[in-house]
């Protein structure tokens, strides 16, 4: 198990420099390297069992198209995929050097700009340290395990001048663009609702009878990093103890309303055109239709009452009927964002396009296109001007914070009936239409509500200025967690 001091270092010069510097109010530019138009970014990739890969390829793509990058560095705590990672780089005539421990990443001289792609509960910490140590960074999606992290990752990159994109590679869509500029001229009239889909198949990942034996290779104690230091309690014959279903367990994850949803949750925000967290939230759903270890929700809605218009998300892991291999749809839609106007509706059903319709449901505008996130990410390390992220820090911030608010009300939540439910969603335009096509796919699942009942969450109310409850110390608690040294995300970074 690891037992390194507290931060990184360049050894010391992480422990001293970076924090002296920090103190003295110098810019992260007087000591930390700047790409120049001619140089070659040096990029290391943390974390790449998943979603790491596709992301190496991206990085791949970009620089085939010309971008002058080269991957240097890769990082990851399971030695057997580490080797496996710099053996496949190493074919591709790429010499990298391979890293356990992303703080001797950090330390070294070998990188420009990471990639992080690690599990949820390290993207801030791994931010904040990148970002102090000089470095430029793209995370993946969701940015942060909580609110707190999100806001601390703004104020790192912002502090040490960090160009920092966030993985909702959506933002680099054309035709999405092009159809929020075309809602927003009025063409449809005024947004009513904001809808997210995640209709994504989730089927039980089994049940396990306790603690479970870590596979050799995987250094655990850093795996855990600012989570708990607690033996996993999954087993799934397809992804093991430690990979994968971490998603599905509160200390790591944030089920997929924070792992597939936060694509949508994010061109949901996009439309709607808000800089800031909802005024109030609330949530309702569980984990029905199976008895397994994992903690999140696998049915879920999360009602975000903006000014103007709702901003309506639905999560179901079940599919259309009990024994289907089919996923319910919504307007066309099963993984997608449906904005409700006046005057017709946009469907947005992947990353790349829209298709607009009127009232009556005939089709009467369609966009497409896309370009390459990373690329885009690269231009911005080279031009310093975060105005040219298609997904900066902030945007990334915002939307997975949406997800966590929308959790802590499901969090905070009572079992109740479905009249209860009924009666505490009145007010809330089109809370209770969504409900009622719950019950509905629920039903066709086979799933007794009275017996298994429903999670009703409180209504939260929000300040977005300061991203906390007022008054609700229940709820705030869940803004942040409890880290475990030496993996703290610091309050002042």
């Amino acid at each position: 198990m690891s037992t390194k001091p507290t931060i990184l270092s360049r050894r010391r010069f992480l422990q001293t420099s970076a924090f002296a510097a920090a103190g003295l109010g110098l810019s992260a530019k007087s000591w930390g390297r700047v790409v120049g138009a001619n140089d070659t970014i040096r990029v290391g990739v943390i974390g790449f069992h998943g979603r790491g890969n596709a992301l190496i390829g991206d990085a791949l793509k970009a620089i085939k198209d010309g971008e002058n990058a080269r991957i240097t560095a890769l990082c990851d705590v399971d030695a057997t995929v580490l080797a496996k990672g710099v053996e496949a780089a190493h074919k591709r005539d790429e010499p990298v050097k391979g890293f356990k421990d992303l703080r001797d990443l950090y330390a070294s001289k070998e990188v420009d700009a990471v990639i992080i792609a690690t599990p949820n509960h390290w993207h801030a910490l791994a931010t904040v340290w990148a970002c102090q140590a000089g470095l430029d960074v793209y995370t993946e999606k969701p940015v942060s395990n909580n609110v707190f992290e999100g806001r601390k990752m703004v104020e790192a990159a912002r502090k040490y001048e960090r160009i920092v994109q966030t993985g909702t590679q959506s933002r680099s869509s054309t035709g999405i663009q092009e159809a929020i500029n075309w809602v927003r001229a009025g063409n449809l009239g005024k947004i009513k609702i904001a809808r997210g889909l995640c209709y994504k198949p989730r089927p039980s990942i089994g049940k396990t009878s306790g603690d479970q034996p870590v596979p050799e290779g995987i250094d655990y104690d850093l795996w855990c990093g600012p989570a708990p230091l607690t033996q996993p309690r999954r087993n799934n014959k397809a992804n093991g103890p430690v990979h994968y279903d971490w998603h599905w367990f509160w200390n790591y994850g944030a089920g997929d309303l924070g792992n597939q949803g936060i694509h949508q949750m994010d061109i949901a925000r996009w439309f709607l055109g808000h800089k800031g967290l909802s005024p109030r939230v609330l949530s309702f759903g569980g984990r029905l239709g199976y008895d397994d270890d994992g903690e999140t929700p696998n049915t879920q809605v999360v009602y975000h009452d903006f000014p103007g218009a709702p901003l309506i998300f639905e999560v179901r892991g079940l599919p259309d009927k009990k024994g289907s291999k089919e996923m319910d749809k919504y307007r066309g839609g099963s993984v997608a964002v449906i904005i409700e106007c006046e005057g017709g509706h946009i469907l947005v059903p992947n990353y790349t396009g829209a298709t607009a319709f009127d009232k009556a449901g005939k089709e009467i505008q369609k966009w497409s296109g896309t370009s390459n996130h990373m690329a885009n990410f690269f231009k911005a390390v080279r031009s310093r001007k975060v105005s040219d992220l298609k997904a900066d820090i902030l945007e990334g911030h915002l939307s997975s914070a949406l997800c966590h608010t929308g959790n802590i009300s499901y969090r905070l939540g009572q079992k109740t009936g479905a009249d209860g439910i009924r009666k505490a969603l009145k007010k809330h335009v089109g809370a209770e239409e969504s409900f009622d096509r719950m019950l509905s796919h629920l039903q066709s699942n086979e799933v007794d509500v009275a017996k298994d009942m429903i999670t009703l969450g409180p209504v939260l109310t929000m300040d977005p200025k300061t991203e906390t409850f007022p008054g609700n110390a229940k709820a705030n608690a869940l803004l942040t967690r409890d880290y475990r040294a030496p993996f703290i995300v610091p309050k002042q970074v």
